[in-house]
Parts: structure tokens; C-alpha cells; sequence
């Protein structure tokens, strides 16, 4: 693929993020910001420290969401769009739109899934300080790993085909996938500080609308960038058409 094209789907990518940001922003806003809400009302009734606010909670809500969630679009958009350059036509026979929603798919299930399974998000009022650093870590281990596990299963795959069929060369490169992930989910330490007292349906809707967020955000991306990745790879009908309308002016 040439340099131009890549800068163009480049574009496009970022673009198409930044749309996905937009419909993930109005999903974290209303799904995810009432539960935020709950949380810090729950810390704030049980510590008997008060913070004073270096940013308030309304701007937080707001502008700073807005921010923090539009910039990772875009950001997610371009890395996500490289990485669909070098998976186009190396994945199997896939159009456009199919390879972006292929991609998208296992993007969520490797990068968030895998490892939210391991360790989910947490509300503000979870967690210890002190140990904020080794949670964050041990996140991201999970998360490389799922990625790279990920990638490592496909490229399994694609050398089991031959001898195996698309069909069980696809099985076989899952359950290695999942047995190797399980051996991680086993040996890598767990992290429980959730209080004792904290409610489990405020917890579990949290949990949820984090993953709902993710899923507008992977998904949306995957519709939208296919379908400006198509129109890019695949302007045949297009021109076609302007070429028959042309011929009949003449």
C-alpha cells in the first residue's frame, strides 16, 4: 500500500474516531456519569476526610470528559486505522468494511475485554491509593499480553489453514488463545479492595455501562471507518457511474 493511501485512510481514521469519540461521549454522559455520581456520593457519606475540589465535579462531567474522550478518539482512530493498513488483505479474503469490523471486533475483545474480565474498571471509591500504581500495571500486562496472544493466534491460524481448513485452523488458534489467557487469568495476581459495605448493583452497573461505552466506541468505529475505507479502496461504482454519464452526454 502506498504512502498516499495510508495518509489518506490515516485521515480517515482519525475522523472516523473522532465520530465514534462523540457517540461514546453521549454514552459515557448519560450510562456511565449517573453511576460516577452515586459512587462519589457513597465515598464522600463513609470517609471523614473532605478534599477540597481542584477541579469540580461539573466541569469533570462536562468539559473535562468531553476533552479526555474526544482527544482518545481521535488518537484511537489513527492508531487503529495504521493497524488496518497492515491487516488489509493479510486476514483473508475481506472487503473493506468486513476487515474494519473484523478488526474492530478482536481490537475490543484483545485490548479491553480480555483484560476487563481480569481486572474491571472500578468506581472512584474503589481501590487504595497506595496501590494505584501496581493496579495500573498489572492492567496493562494484561492487556499487552491479550494483544500480542491475540495477534500470535492469528498469525497461528493463517499457518494452520493450509493443512487444517480455514474452519479448524480458526478453532484451534481460539482454544490456544484461551487456554494461554486462562494460565494468565490464573498465575497473574488478583486485585479485590471493592468495601465490604459498597453496594454490588451500583458496582455492576458501573462495570456494565464501562463496557457499554467501550462497545459504542469499538463498534461505531468499525461501521464508520469501513465504510470511508471502502469508498477510498473501492471507488469503482463511482466512477462508473460518472464515467456512464459522461458517455451519454457525448
Amino acid at each position: 500500500m502506498n504512502s498516499a493511501r495510508v495518509r489518506n485512510l490515516l485521515v480517515r481514521g482519525m475522523l472516523a474516531g473522532l465520530t465514534a469519540g462523540l457517540l461514546a461521549l453521549v454514552a459515557a454522559y448519560f450510562l456511565g456519569e449517573p453511576n460516577v455520581d452515586r459512587a462519589i456520593g457513597f465515598e464522600d457519606a463513609h470517609s471523614h476526610e473532605h478534599e477540597m475540589e481542584v477541579v469540580s465535579r461539573s466541569l469533570q462531567s462536562t468539559a473535562g470528559l468531553a476533552t479526555g474522550v474526544l482527544v482518545y478518539g481521535v488518537a484511537f482512530g489513527g492508531i487503529a486505522a495504521l493497524a488496518y493498513c497492515f491487516a488489509l488483505g493479510r486476514v483473508g479474503r475481506f472487503g473493506p468494511r468486513a476487515t474494519a469490523l473484523l478488526l474492530s471486533g478482536c481490537g475490543l475483545l484483545a485490548v479491553y475485554v480480555v483484560p476487563f474480565l481480569k481486572y474491571p474498571a472500578n468506581p472512584p471509591s474503589v481501590g487504595e491509593p497506595d496501590t494505584i500504581g501496581k493496579r495500573t500495571s498489572l492492567y496493562f500486562l494484561m492487556m499487552v499480553l491479550s494483544l500480542l496472544l491475540t495477534i500470535a493466534a492469528t498469525l497461528l491460524g493463517k499457518r494452520l489453514a493450509p493443512r487444517l481448513g480455514t474452519w479448524w485452523a480458526t478453532v484451534v488458534a481460539v482454544i490456544g488463545f484461551v487456554v494461554v489467557i486462562g494460565l494468565a487469568y490464573a498465575f497473574l495476581p488478583a486485585v479485590n479492595e471493592v468495601p465490604k459495605d459498597f453496594p454490588a448493583t451500583l458496582l455492576w452497573r458501573f462495570r456494565l455501562s464501562a463496557l457499554g461505552i467501550q462497545g459504542v466506541l469499538w463498534g461505531a468505529f468499525g461501521l464508520l471507518f469501513g465504510e470511508l475505507a471502502e469508498r477510498q479502496l473501492n471507488p469503482g461504482p463511482a466512477t462508473a457511474r460518472s464515467g456512464g454519464t459522461v458517455g451519454a452526454s457525448t
